[in-house]
């Protein structure tokens, strides 16, 4: 997250707000957000909603996400929105809605992902 400069904004059990500020650091060849951008705050939001309803001494690791692309934009910055759609013992489901956000603050949507996470022992 710091590398790509990510900011956690919002965390409520089952529910986690990232946004992720336009930099070169995200773009793509066009100078738009890049689909690996998008992915990667959809994983994080989706990742940390789960470990906010994971079981004590547990964290969780993500088995598999499906990601649907919806838009790419310039400036700005992307909002990811990550939900606990199925809690559990075995496997959490999560949901991510990353939208654009632009410096006027209208809104655009940019990305779909649903995620199987796994949670896993805290190794210290």
């Amino acid at each position: 997250m710091q590398h790509l400069g990510a900011q956690l904004r919002r965390v409520e059990p089952g529910l986690v707000e990232i946004w992720l500020p336009y930099s070169d650091k995200v773009t793509q060849q066009q100078d738009g957000f890049h689909g690996g951008a998008m992915g990667a705050v959809a994983d994080i939001a989706g990742g940390y909603a789960g470990l906010t309803i994971a079981p004590e001494g547990m964290e969780v690791v993500t088995a598999e996400y499906k990601i649907n692309f919806l838009g790419s934009y310039q400036g700005g910055a992307l909002r990811a929105i990550g939900r606990v759609v199925k809690p559990g013992k075995r496997l959490i489901v999560c949901t991510a809605e990353v939208t654009h956000v632009d410096d006027h603050g209208k809104e655009g949507p940019c990305a779909l992902m649903q995620q199987t996470l796994v949670p896993v022992p805290k190794t210290y």
